[in-house]
C-alpha cells in the first residue's frame, strides 16, 4: 500500500520500520520490503499466501505493516471528532440558551465544508502528511459527534435525578462527566468511535488508490487483496458499532 506521508518522505519510511510490529511481521510473515522476481504479480500460494505485487513483494506481510500504518491516523481523526464533538454538545445541551446560537453556526459552518474538496486544498497548502489529513477528517466529523451527544444530554438534561444533582449543589463538572457522559452517554461515544474509525480508514485508503493504475494494467489481483483488507477492517468496525448499541439497549445503559 503507499501512503503519502511515506510516499514523500524516505525517513518516515526508515522509522516506521524501526517499529515493532514491523519487526515482528517481518519475523513472523517474512519482510514486507524482500522482492521475490521470480515471482512478480503472483497469484495467492503456499510461498505467498496472497500473492505478490508488480515487485515480488508477499503482500500479506505487507497488509499486516500497513495496518499501523492507517490505524494511528484514523485514532488521531476519531480522537478530534470526539473530543471537540462532546465539547460542543455538552455546551449546546446543557446550556441552550448560553451557547446554542454560536456553537450552533459554528457546528453549521464546518458541516457545510465538502470533505473531499478541504482534504484536496491541504494536500495542495500543505506538505501531504496522513495525520493532517485525518485531523482535517476529524474536523469536519465533529457536527454529527455534537449533534448524538446534544440530543441525548438535551433529554437527559430533564430527567428528575439530573435536576436534583444541580438542585443539590453538585458541580457542572460532576454532573455532566459521571451522570450523563459516563452513565448515560459512553453507549453512543463508542457506537460513535466504530463509525467514525471505519469512516476515516476508508478515505485514507481511498486517497492511496486515486491513481489506480493496477487496474489499466490489467493486474487486478494486486489492488484486489488490499481493498479486501480495507473492506473487512471498515466493515468489521461497523458490525463493532451495531452489536454495541444492541448491548447497551438490552442494558439500558
Amino acid at each position: 500500500m503507499r501512503f503519502l506521508e511515506l510516499a514523500r518522505d524516505p525517513t518516515a519510511w526508515q522509522r516506521f520500520r524501526s517499529w515493532p510490529l514491523h519487526r515482528t511481521v517481518a519475523t513472523v510473515f517474512g519482510d514486507p520490503d524482500a522482492m521475490d522476481l521470480g515471482a512478480v504479480n503472483a497469484l495467492p500460494s503456499a510461498a505467498h499466501l496472497l500473492g505478490t505485487d508488480f515487485v515480488g513483494r508477499d503482500l500479506l506481510s505487507r497488509i499486516m505493516v500497513g495496518t499501523a500504518a492507517f490505524f494511528l491516523p484514523g485514532l488521531l481523526s476519531v480522537s478530534a471528532s470526539l473530543l471537540f464533538g462532546a465539547l460542543f454538545g455538552i455546551l449546546v445541551g446543557f446550556w441552550p440558551e448560553r451557547f446554542g446560537t454560536v456553537v450552533g453556526l459554528l457546528l453549521q459552518l464546518l458541516e457545510s465544508l465538502p470533505k473531499l474538496v478541504l482534504i484536496l486544498l491541504v494536500v495542495a497548502l500543505f506538505r501531504p502528511d496522513i495525520y493532517l489529513i485525518l485531523l482535517v477528517v476529524g474536523i469536519t466529523n465533529i457536527p454529527a459527534a455534537a449533534e448524538l451527544l446534544r440530543a441525548r444530554i438535551a433529554a437527559l438534561r430533564r430527567k428528575s435525578y439530573i435536576e436534583a444533582a444541580v438542585a443539590l449543589g453538585l458541580p457542572p463538572s460532576q454532573v455532566i462527566l459521571k451522570h450523563v457522559l459516563w452513565l448515560h452517554g459512553r453507549g453512543l461515544v463508542l457506537i460513535q468511535a466504530t463509525i467514525g474509525m471505519g469512516e476515516a480508514i476508508l478515505i485514507e485508503t481511498s486517497l492511496s488508490y486515486l491513481g489506480f493504475g493496477d487496474f489499466f494494467r490489467g493486474e487486478l489481483w494486486i489492488s484486489t487483496v488490499p481493498a479486501m483488507a480495507i473492506l473487512l477492517t471498515v466493515l468489521g468496525f461497523h458490525l463493532l458499532g451495531d452489536a454495541l448499541l444492541e448491548r447497551l439497549e438490552a442494558s439500558g445503559a
